[in-house]
Parts: structure tokens; sequence; C-alpha cells
């Protein structure tokens, strides 16, 4: 039985379902979701492209911004390259939420332990993963590495100290979608049968949370205007905030300020799939406008709608979180290039590439790949939180504060 068939069963079996009921099937039922499938879906045989798949290098420098936080937060000491005794040592909890097969944790630990051991050897890893398959796949990519996995689990910790970073996790939560008309905001339900093709149909709000987030943002859409409202996204960020004790967030991921996301640049909503690095965008597949392609094959395309950053920053900011930065891909690199190292020679800074043809080249090729506008390095925003630490001036944000 195809992905799209177990669906229909459900959607008969239940009746309608909010479009965040069908993309949490579509993208993570046991049995038929996108994600859950397979281990990896990124990457140059997967269906898009993510700052890890670039190359080792987006970890080495997340790193630098790892060590600094560890420092700020006395794990182990105050400055890198110190050791210290056994016992002295403070562990250093590095979670990382949607860790896929552990490939971004991996070039973050060789970076650690190449550049300061005892930094390396404070670092306890979870991974955190909703796909069996690559939780399964995470002590390969580890290998000798491995020693530093604390856990590999599908939940957070329930208690941690140190960093919890997330690349590209928010954007594929599963989100409501509404749409303005005259007499007020109306939710979109995915329908079907065994007659009829998948279709959106309208009818009341599912729960009144998605006008009281509208209302909270003082947004104000106009008729017609399509919009998403990711209330797990907002939950997600809010439980995380709590089980934080002390330490920091980096969440990368593409998304806007809510007031240019539900403004007219947007009207058309943001949900999009991707399949062999093709987009859909706003696309319909009948002139009733009913069917939108991402309603085409589900549970076999990646489903993901921008981020909206405001709603983070106030979930995470009412558990006593406070933001740092908010900025570009592209400027919190560079801080961490140029801020952190000081350095005319940022590529010697970070490390050897070795010979000076074909490893410096691909050095150079990843670098601007991370780094050019139009592409990663505008198109991904950082949000950086921290709770019990005062107001550091941190590297990733010494260079340029700034959101394009």
């Amino acid at each position: 039985m195809t992905s799209e068939s177990r669906l229909l069963n459900r959607l008969r079996a239940t009746g309608p379902l909010t479009v965040a009921a069908f993309m949490d099937l579509a993208l993570y039922d046991p049995e038929c979701g996108y994600y859950v499938r397979t281990a990896q879906r990124s990457g140059r045989e997967g269906d898009f492209f993510t700052s890890v798949d670039v190359g080792p290098l987006f970890g080495e420098l997340l790193e630098i911004q790892l060590a600094e936080m560890a420092a700020l937060l006395g794990h182990p000491e105050h400055e890198r390259g110190a050791r210290v005794g056994v016992q002295s040592r403070r562990f250093f909890d590095l979670v990382e939420a949607g860790a896929g097969n552990g490939r971004l944790a991996a070039d973050i630990l060789v970076a650690a332990r190449e550049r300061d051991v005892a930094f390396y050897e404070s670092i306890r890893l979870h991974l955190i993963e909703a796909s069996p398959r690559a939780r399964a796949a995470h002590r390969a990519t580890l290998g000798e590495m491995a020693e530093r996995l604390q856990s590999s689990s599908p939940s957070l910790p329930d208690s941690f100290e140190g960093v919890l970073i997330a690349n590209e996790l928010l954007d594929a939560l599963p989100v409501h979608q509404v749409v303005m008309r005259h007499d007020g905001l109306h939710e979109l339900y995915v329908a079907g049968s065994e007659s009829s093709p998948l279709r959106l149909i309208e009818a009341p709000l599912s729960t009144p949370r998605l006008q009281e987030y509208l209302d909270r943002l003082e947004i104000a859409l106009e008729p017609g205007w399509r919009a998403e409202i990711n209330l797990r996204a907002v939950d997600w960020v809010a439980e995380a905030a709590r089980r934080m004790r002390r330490g920091f967030m980096i969440l990368t991921d593409y998304g806007h300020a809510a007031r240019e996301l539900y403004s007219a640049s947007h009207a058309s909503g943001t949900l999009t799939t991707f399949s062999g690095h093709r987009s859909a965008g706003s696309e319909w597949t009948s002139e009733q406008r009913t069917r939108p392609i991402w309603l085409e094959s589900p549970g076999n395309q990646d489903m993901t709608a921008h981020v909206d950053f405001t709603s983070i920053q106030a979930a995470a900011e009412a558990e006593g979180m406070i933001t740092l930065g908010f900025l570009d891909q592209t400027y919190f690199l560079m801080g961490l290039l140029f801020g952190a190292n000081q350095s005319p020679n940022p590529e010697s800074a970070i490390r050897n590439p070795g010979a000076p043809g074909a490893a410096a080249l691909e050095w150079n090729s990843q670098l601007k790949t991370l780094l050019l506008p139009g592409g990663l390095g505008s198109t991904m925003k950082v949000l950086i939180m921290g709770k019990n630490v005062g107001t550091p001036q941190l590297g990733g944000c010494s260079f340029r504060v700034r959101v394009t």
C-alpha cells in the first residue's frame, strides 16, 4: 500500500484533517512518514540541501562558537586549551535537535578534538532525532567519537546545561494553514475519499490558539491571504527552554520576523514541498485552488514552511531566555571567521587545509556556498538565545548583527 493510500485510509476513518495533522502523518508517521523511512534525506542524492551538506566547514565554524559558550559556562575553564584535572572537570551538554544521522555533530567533534582535547572530553552529546533509522546510524557516523554520545533519542533530555543547536528543524514541524475571509479567519483542512483525490476545504478553526496567535502579534491578514501558523514550533522551543537549566540555544533556519512573514509579500503562504531539489512553491493542480502541489504524493516528499522567528523568540523569552542575536548566517559565520580569530587569513585560523591544491579549493568552495547572499548565507537566519548566562558578546555576533 502506498503512502497516499495509507493517508486516504486515515482520512476516511477520521474525517478531514487539519494541515498540521496531515503533515504529521506525511512526515512522521512510523510506517509511511517521509522522514522516518530513511536515515538521510538531504544532500546531492536527496531532495534538499543544507549547510551540513556543503561539507565539514559548517560544523568546524560552529565549534568555535560552542567552545566560546563552553568557556562562558565554565566548561572546562575560561580559556580555550586550558587543561583541568578529572576532579574539577564539569560536563558540557551538547544537544542537537533534528540531528539526522549525526553528521553535523561528527563535524563539530572532529574540530573540538583537533583544537582542544579538554573541551572535547567535557562534551556530553545528546542527539535528538525522530527517525529510528537515523538514530540507528548515530554510532556509525560518529565512529570512535561515539564515546561522547550520552543519548540518542526522539525526545530532549529532561534537564541539561550547555548548548542546544537545531539546524533546519523548526521549518519541518507541522503547521496549521489559515485563510482570511470577509467573515473572519477560516482554517484549511485536507479531505479525500476513495472516489476523489486529496483536496483542501475550509471550515472553522480547530483551536482558538490560531486566532490568539495572530492577535498576540497584532497581525491583521487581508481577505484572501493564506498563512501558516506553527503552534508545534512555539510549544517545542518553550519546552526546550524549560528543560535548559543554564546555557544557550542556536537555532538556524529560514524564516522571517512576523511582520514580514504575515505581509503582502507572503500572502499565498509559504508551505511548499521539496523533491529532487525542486520546490513546488505555491503551485496548484486545479483552477479551483483546492489541490496545491504539496498534496501530491504524501510521504514521498519534504514539506516545509518558513519560520516565524518573532513568536519563537517570545516563547523562549517567556521561559527565562534572552535574545543575544538574530542575524543572517553570512554575518554569523563571518563573526566566527574574523571576530573570534582576528586573523587576516581565517583559513589558517580554522584549520590547515593540507596541500595548497584541491584541499584549499574545496575549503574556499564550501565557504562561498555558506556565505554567499541569495543562497544559504542570506536565506538562513541564526537566532541565538541564552538562559542564566548574562549578556555576553559572542564571537558569532561580532561582525554584524543584521537580517536581510
